[in-house]
């Protein structure tokens, strides 16, 4: 066995994410040890540090994050404790134990001027809390590096476990409701399965540093929704809404970039594959949860 997963360490693996990640390895042959709130807070130095002592892990992988963006706007501090200087902390753990740490990171650090796919060594420039948030884990990671590291950006995430944007327009629109949907956001949908796939891959293939991780292509939210319904085969009310509008319903919600597709140029030569499109991603996704149950 590869010494990198002799012991491997999922964070924050009751998560969207984490529990992909947690399929993908047992399928695999892997066994990885998956820690979540309660059971761990990584804003807590002295919770780090047993977690450490107590795991001694080869491999950590970061999917922690507090995620609620609006509400970010609001948890600042929550905000940058957990997806900011947290990071830190994991990182200098295995920089001490000689793990490899690969951190989950997002297309929110770029403010969504430009017009064409965001390179990971493109300028950033966060709107939101979250954003800066997790530019402040990017960060601190880099401050604090253990000898290999990845931090990989992604972006629209949704998968069979836990709430997400397909899921909630799938309920909403079985309930009778309209929907109306942002349409002036660009960016990749992405489904967990292919995101761990590639985040996988990378380790195998020996990389190390910043990446971007997406299923390829792109839309809108108003048309992944429609996608969604379509795909699902759900009937319902569906109207566009542009960004200016839905700020004056909602005034508390933070600022989403305009346009966050994220280059894979890179990802895709490392990795020696395509990422598929995020259409058949959603038809597979589908297909799981229908099997596995909504």
């Amino acid at each position: 066995m590869n010494d990198l997963y002799e012991s491997i360490l999922i964070v924050g693996g009751q998560g969207m994410l984490g529990h992909a990640l947690t399929d993908l390895l047992v399928s695999r042959g892997r066994r990885p040890v998956v820690v979540d709130l309660p059971q761990i807070d990584i804003s807590d130095p002295s919770a780090v540090k047993k977690l450490f002592a107590d795991r001694r892990p080869t491999l950590v992988l970061n999917c922690a994050a507090h995620t609620k963006v609006d509400l970010c706007e609001q948890e600042k501090e929550k905000a940058d404790a957990v997806n900011g200087y947290a990071v830190g902390l994991l990182a200098g753990s295995c920089k001490s134990s000689n793990a490899v740490l690969v951190h989950i990171s997002t297309d929110f650090v770029f403010d969504g001027r430009g017009r064409r796919p965001y390179l990971p060594s493109d300028p950033v420039n966060p709107l939101s809390a979250y954003g800066r948030s997790k530019l402040l884990g990017e960060r601190e990671l880099q401050k604090n590096a253990p000898a290999r590291w990845l931090i990989v950006r992604t972006a629209w995430l949704y998968g069979r476990h836990g709430l997400n944007f397909p899921r909630t327009m799938v309920q909403v629109g079985q309930a009778g409701k309209t929907l109306t949907v942002v349409n002036d956001q660009v960016g990749s949908p992405t489904y967990t399965v292919d995101l761990g796939g590639a985040i996988l891959d990378l380790l195998d293939s020996g990389a190390s540093g910043l990446w971007h991780a997406t299923n390829s292509g792109q839309t809108t939210w108003f048309d992944f929704a429609t996608a969604v319904l379509e795909e699902f085969g759900v009937k319902a009310e569906i109207s566009p809404i542009s960004s200016a509008e839905w700020a004056q319903k909602r005034p508390t919600s933070a600022i989403r970039p305009g346009y966050s597709v994220l280059d894979l140029t890179a990802l895709e030569r490392r990795i020696g594959r395509s990422m598929r499109p995020w259409r058949a991603a959603l038809a597979d996704f589908r297909a799981a949860v229908q099997r596995d149950g909504f």
